[in-house]
């Protein structure tokens, strides 16, 4: 592919990496004891209640049906391996303000991965832009610096290739894994297929959205083109291009969680409490 590569950020390689370690550590901060990244318990069976088991692992359900006492047991354990979906298109690089959705999204996949990382958890990569990059599974700080540097660099020429890659992707994944979409979800067919990925995987979505993909309210009709195609098209300032709102009532019914980052507000506190929530709605309990 031509295109001349240009860096997501001001920073240089060693400011990039405090930051992503900063931002990792805010994520992380009091979560020791309900690990929320990579990590999961799988419900086994219900047993009848013996003396000594915990009264917090009661099945209230089981034991009001059949007027005995029953406990829930799990299997051991497990750390869930972490797949990072960065769309690098071109649509992620055009900014109105200071950050583009793709420096926000490039660190928001930094801080993720070393928070897995710090878990012992397992995270591979995938591109999901023009640009054919993947990074299988693995625990090696050293291979996720070396993508995360590489990401930092993009092209205005990419398109996304987000709803193929993850068509793609589902049949390879043997074992259930928790997979992070980080993505403006500017392809149509992205969200069908993140759908049917979480009949059988933990799924996230976190979409940066810029302030004019909000709508301009009173301007009228606008002539543009868009950033991946070129394609001119004429729409109303007050259009949302995205509907995110929309897209997140799509995902949550078929139990994706999204969250939308604006990348002209802060965000940390928000991805934190997101993230903690997941845990608190149980959504490792499949």
């Amino acid at each position: 592919m031509d295109g001349q590569l240009d860096t997501a950020d001001h920073l240089t390689a060693r400011q990039f990496v405090i930051a992503v370690k900063k931002l990792a550590d805010a994520l992380n901060y009091g979560t020791d004891r309900s690990p929320f990244l990579g990590s999961g318990i799988e419900y086994a069976q219900s047993r009848q209640y013996q003396p000594g088991d915990p009264v917090r692992s009661i099945d209230w359900r089981i034991t009001a049906r059949m007027g005995k006492v029953f406990v829930k047991e799990y299997e051991a354990p497990k750390q869930l391996p972490c797949y990072l979906l960065l769309d690098t298109s071109a649509s992620m690089t055009v900014s109105s303000v200071k950050r583009s959705k793709y420096a926000v999204a490039v660190h928001i996949a930094g801080a993720l991965a070393f928070a897995c990382l710090d878990r012992v958890s397992p995270v591979g990569v995938l591109g999901v832009g023009g640009r054919d990059v993947r990074l299988e599974p693995s625990l090696s700080r050293a291979a996720v610096l070396r993508w995360l540097h590489e990401f930092r660099r993009f092209r205005y020429d990419e398109h996304t290739t987000l709803g193929r890659r993850v068509a793609e992707l589902a049949p390879t994944l043997p074992n259930r894994c928790l997979v992070v979409a980080l993505s403006d979800l500017h392809d149509p067919t992205a969200v069908p297929a993140l759908k049917l990925m979480a009949q059988r995987h933990d799924v996230i979505v976190i979409q940066p959205q810029d302030p004019a993909e909000q709508g301009v309210a009173g301007t009228g009709f606008l002539r543009a083109g868009e950033a991946e195609t070129g394609r001119v098209f004429v729409t109303r300032g007050s259009r949302r291009w995205v509907d995110a709102e929309r897209t997140a009532r799509q995902l949550k019914r078929a139990g994706v969680d999204h969250l939308l980052v604006r990348t002209e507000q802060p965000f940390v506190a928000d991805l934190r409490n997101f993230l903690i929530g997941r845990n608190v709605l149980g959504r490792g309990r499949r």
